[in-house]
Protein backbone atom coordinates (compact mmCIF):
# COMPACT_ATOMS: atom_id res chain seq x y z
CA UNK A 1 0.00 0.00 0.00
CA UNK A 2 1.33 3.38 -1.18
CA UNK A 3 -0.01 5.69 1.38
CA UNK A 4 1.99 9.35 0.78
CA UNK A 5 2.94 11.13 -1.67
CA UNK A 6 3.67 8.57 -5.22
CA UNK A 7 0.15 7.79 -5.80
CA UNK A 8 -0.66 8.97 -9.33
CA UNK A 9 -3.46 6.67 -10.15
CA UNK A 10 -5.95 5.84 -7.46
CA UNK A 11 -8.22 2.90 -9.25
CA UNK A 12 -11.59 2.07 -7.35
CA UNK A 13 -12.22 -1.68 -8.52
CA UNK A 14 -14.76 -4.18 -6.82
CA UNK A 15 -13.36 -7.06 -9.79
CA UNK A 16 -10.65 -8.77 -9.24
CA UNK A 17 -9.98 -9.41 -12.30
CA UNK A 18 -10.73 -6.50 -13.92
CA UNK A 19 -8.32 -4.42 -11.51
CA UNK A 20 -5.24 -6.63 -12.36
CA UNK A 21 -6.00 -6.45 -16.31
CA UNK A 22 -5.95 -2.93 -15.67
CA UNK A 23 -2.60 -3.19 -13.33
CA UNK A 24 -1.20 -5.21 -16.18
CA UNK A 25 -2.04 -3.07 -18.80
CA UNK A 26 -0.73 -0.21 -16.89
CA UNK A 27 2.51 -2.10 -15.87
CA UNK A 28 2.80 -2.66 -19.64
CA UNK A 29 3.49 0.99 -20.14
CA UNK A 30 5.48 1.04 -16.78
CA UNK A 31 2.68 3.26 -15.39
CA UNK A 32 1.63 1.20 -12.69
CA UNK A 33 4.55 2.39 -10.08
CA UNK A 34 2.78 4.59 -8.17
CA UNK A 35 -0.76 2.80 -8.11
CA UNK A 36 -3.05 2.34 -5.19
CA UNK A 37 -5.74 0.13 -5.63
CA UNK A 38 -8.63 0.05 -3.63
CA UNK A 39 -11.79 -2.20 -3.65
CA UNK A 40 -14.96 -0.12 -2.72
CA UNK A 41 -16.20 3.35 -2.57
CA UNK A 42 -15.94 3.96 1.49
CA UNK A 43 -12.08 2.46 0.80
CA UNK A 44 -11.79 5.15 -2.48
CA UNK A 45 -13.26 8.22 0.17
CA UNK A 46 -10.30 7.23 3.20
CA UNK A 47 -7.86 7.49 0.78
CA UNK A 48 -8.99 10.38 -1.01
CA UNK A 49 -10.04 12.39 2.29
CA UNK A 50 -6.68 10.57 4.96
CA UNK A 51 -9.68 9.17 6.64
CA UNK A 52 -9.75 5.75 8.37
CA UNK A 53 -7.39 3.45 8.13
CA UNK A 54 -5.82 6.42 5.57
CA UNK A 55 -5.62 8.73 8.35
CA UNK A 56 -1.61 9.02 8.33
CA UNK A 57 -1.65 9.84 4.70
CA UNK A 58 -1.39 13.61 3.51
CA UNK A 59 -4.43 14.84 2.09
CA UNK A 60 -3.18 17.44 -0.35
CA UNK A 61 -1.07 14.19 -2.29
CA UNK A 62 -3.46 14.09 -4.59
CA UNK A 63 -3.89 10.97 -7.02
CA UNK A 64 -2.88 12.48 -10.64
CA UNK A 65 -5.82 10.84 -11.95
CA UNK A 66 -8.59 8.59 -10.37
CA UNK A 67 -10.24 5.39 -12.46
CA UNK A 68 -13.66 4.94 -10.85
CA UNK A 69 -16.17 1.82 -11.61
CA UNK A 70 -19.80 2.95 -10.49
CA UNK A 71 -20.97 -0.60 -9.33
CA UNK A 72 -19.06 -0.37 -6.19
CA UNK A 73 -19.81 -2.15 -2.81
CA UNK A 74 -20.48 0.19 0.28
CA UNK A 75 -20.73 3.61 -1.23
CA UNK A 76 -21.34 3.59 -5.49
CA UNK A 77 -18.81 5.01 -7.61
CA UNK A 78 -21.68 7.93 -8.00
CA UNK A 79 -21.28 9.18 -4.57
CA UNK A 80 -17.72 8.87 -4.33
CA UNK A 81 -17.73 11.37 -7.27
CA UNK A 82 -20.17 13.64 -6.05
CA UNK A 83 -18.20 13.56 -2.65
CA UNK A 84 -14.59 14.18 -5.00
CA UNK A 85 -16.18 17.19 -6.65
CA UNK A 86 -17.98 18.64 -4.73
CA UNK A 87 -14.87 19.36 -1.96
CA UNK A 88 -12.64 22.13 -2.65
CA UNK A 89 -9.44 19.81 -2.17
CA UNK A 90 -10.42 17.36 -4.42
CA UNK A 91 -12.20 18.88 -7.26
CA UNK A 92 -9.86 19.51 -9.78
CA UNK A 93 -8.72 15.69 -9.65
CA UNK A 94 -9.55 14.22 -12.65
CA UNK A 95 -11.91 11.27 -12.41
CA UNK A 96 -12.09 8.91 -15.09
CA UNK A 97 -15.44 6.58 -15.06
CA UNK A 98 -14.37 2.81 -16.15
CA UNK A 99 -17.05 0.88 -16.02
CA UNK A 100 -19.46 -1.97 -17.77
CA UNK A 101 -22.75 0.64 -17.36
CA UNK A 102 -23.87 2.12 -20.66
CA UNK A 103 -27.44 3.50 -19.01
CA UNK A 104 -27.75 6.82 -20.33
CA UNK A 105 -28.81 7.71 -17.34
CA UNK A 106 -25.14 6.66 -15.45
CA UNK A 107 -23.37 8.98 -18.06
CA UNK A 108 -25.78 12.08 -17.94
CA UNK A 109 -25.44 12.07 -13.58
CA UNK A 110 -21.58 11.42 -14.34
CA UNK A 111 -21.24 14.04 -16.28
CA UNK A 112 -23.46 16.63 -14.38
CA UNK A 113 -21.38 15.63 -11.04
CA UNK A 114 -18.37 16.55 -12.85
CA UNK A 115 -16.42 13.84 -14.44
CA UNK A 116 -13.36 14.17 -16.68
CA UNK A 117 -14.08 10.92 -18.76
CA UNK A 118 -16.85 8.27 -19.33
CA UNK A 119 -15.57 5.28 -20.73
CA UNK A 120 -17.20 1.40 -21.08
CA UNK A 121 -15.21 -1.24 -20.10
CA UNK A 122 -14.31 -3.37 -23.19
CA UNK A 123 -15.36 -7.19 -22.86
CA UNK A 124 -12.57 -8.11 -25.17
CA UNK A 125 -9.18 -8.58 -22.75
CA UNK A 126 -6.97 -6.69 -25.62
CA UNK A 127 -9.17 -3.87 -25.91
CA UNK A 128 -9.38 -3.51 -22.08
CA UNK A 129 -5.82 -3.54 -21.99
CA UNK A 130 -5.31 -1.13 -24.78
CA UNK A 131 -7.93 1.45 -23.44
CA UNK A 132 -6.60 1.42 -19.85
CA UNK A 133 -2.98 1.91 -21.68
CA UNK A 134 -3.82 4.28 -23.45
CA UNK A 135 -6.22 6.20 -20.26
CA UNK A 136 -2.89 6.05 -18.43
CA UNK A 137 -0.68 7.24 -20.83
CA UNK A 138 -2.88 10.87 -21.41
CA UNK A 139 -3.56 11.57 -18.20
CA UNK A 140 -0.35 10.78 -16.47
CA UNK A 141 2.05 12.39 -19.22
CA UNK A 142 -0.27 14.62 -21.44
CA UNK A 143 -2.46 16.24 -19.38
CA UNK A 144 -1.84 19.48 -17.99
CA UNK A 145 -3.48 19.37 -14.74
CA UNK A 146 -3.94 22.98 -12.76
CA UNK A 147 -1.36 24.37 -10.43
Amino acid sequence: MIVDNEVEILLVEDNQTDAELAIRALRKRNLANRLEWVKDGAEALDFIFATGKYAERNVNNTPKVILLDLRLPKVDGLEVLRKIKSDERTKTIPVVILTSSNEDRDITESYTLGVNSYINKPVDFDHFSETVSKLGFYWLLMNKPPV
